[in-house]
């Protein structure tokens, strides 16, 4: 599933392709072909990304709601024919964005809109986000921290990836009850998703290992994975740890696939 540097990166690509322009907007596929009729010709303000959600904004108070899911996809491109199952397409000035397989895309209203945001909790490529706001719940809970960082309630946009990085990163047993978590970790842990997750809607990849880990430092092959870059335990089980050499582990918890090194994450 897309995390949310995906989502960001996609608003502001809608953002600078048709914001103040009138757009004609359409549902090859035809599932939101009504709706497609309401919001063409008018002019498409803007585009924000909250989590993993983007809303993709129209004059006259409509919203576009748009989640992905585990195989949505969305691109903005040069105008071409339409190829595939395009739920919705945007279009103006020669260039197309196109919405194939998302979990859900539906039209609403900024109300709503409103609405969906407040019950996420804060996302770290939000500037104005409150992290205490994340830690207040984080702290009510006993579940084990690697469950509870995926939780969209507490931590919006943050998905498996980031999830198993972060913990690696500062060596914390997954299985660590969220409440153990002292004000201190959490600010720490805060800290390193934002200048991640920063990095990620930059290059539009995600890339956690540090400078004396990357494939050139430890004279390694590249990673080669549909993922992205370079990475310290995701989808590495039974790879040796880039750090200590023990093999990456891998178990389910909450219906996810946990990744970590046993050596390397004892701490909490």
């Amino acid at each position: 599933m897309p995390e949310g540097h995906v989502l960001h990166r996609l608003a502001d690509e809608l953002t600078t392709a048709f914001a103040g322009r009138p757009v004609a907007v359409s549902s090859p596929q035809g599932r939101f072909a009504s709706e497609a009729l309401l919001l063409d010709g008018r002019t498409l303000t803007g585009a924000r990304a909250a989590g993993k959600h983007l809303f993709i904004e129209f004059a006259e108070d409509r919203v576009v709601h748009v989640h992905l899911g585990l195989i949505g996809r969305m691109t903005v491109e040069p105008s071409h024919p339409v190829v595939g199952q395009v739920r919705l397409r945007i279009a103006a000035d020669g260039r197309v964005a196109d919405l194939r397989g998302p979990q859900g895309c539906r039209l609403t209203d900024p109300t709503a809109e409103t609405a969906m945001i407040a019950r996420l909790g804060p996302d770290p490529l939000d500037p104005e986000a409150d992290p205490g706001r994340a830690y207040a719940r984080l702290h009510r809970s006993h579940r084990p921290l690697a469950a509870v960082l995926l939780d969209q309630s507490v931590l919006a946009g943050v998905g498996n990836v980031y999830r198993a990085e972060v913990l690696f990163r500062h060596g914390l047993d997954p299985l660590l009850p969220a409440d153990a978590v002292t004000p201190a970790l959490w600010c720490r842990l805060w800290e390193d998703l934002v200048a991640l997750m920063a990095e990620g809607k930059r290059l539009g990849r995600i890339d956690t290992v540090r400078p004396e880990h990357t494939p050139g430092a430890m004279g390694r092959p590249p990673r080669v994975d549909d993922h992205g870059g370079e990475v310290y335990v995701y989808r590495r089980a039974g790879q040796p740890c880039l750090v200590c050499g023990t093999p990456i582990r891998q178990r389910e918890l909450a219906g996810r696939n946990l990744f970590w090194c046993p050596t390397c994450q004892q701490g909490g």
